[in-house]
């Protein structure tokens, strides 16, 4: 999966929004203020890092050679996934649902509750952040 597919995946999530709160790199996707998603679209090759349950962590980690220690992050609670095509597009996305949702359940329940109540993802400006600059 290349860079901007996985990013517009990302944001079919109910309250998904970009930000660039270190410059213009990482690309950081957050849900109710909270980070669910760090893309590298420069590296190469370019990669995402998500939240991960622990033991699903370290499994994944045994079975795609791309899935690494997250970078620069928690390397209990995060992976990095190297975008180099050895992970299947179904296995990313449902590493990206596993990182939403684990974020989402740990929000408080008066936030839970307002994003369940919304009926599509928040809009995005791709340049918003970067014009505000």
């Amino acid at each position: 999966m290349n860079v901007p597919s996985l990013v517009k995946y990302i944001l079919t999530k109910k309250g998904a929004i970009k930000d660039y709160p270190f410059g213009d790199q990482p690309l950081v996707l957050k849900v109710s203020g909270k980070v669910f998603a760090l893309v590298d679209e420069r590296g190469e090759p370019p990669s995402v890092s998500l939240k991960c349950d622990p033991v699903l962590a370290e499994s994944l980690r045994q079975q795609y050679a791309a899935v690494i220690p997250g970078y620069h992050l928690n390397k209990m609670h995060w992976n990095t996934v190297r975008l180099d095509g050895t992970v299947p597009d179904a296995d990313l996305k449902a590493m990206v649902d596993h990182s939403y949702d684990a974020v989402v359940s740990k929000l408080k329940k008066v936030d839970r509750e307002a994003l369940e109540m919304r009926l599509a993802p928040y809009p995005q400006d791709d340049n918003a952040r970067r014009n505000k600059q």
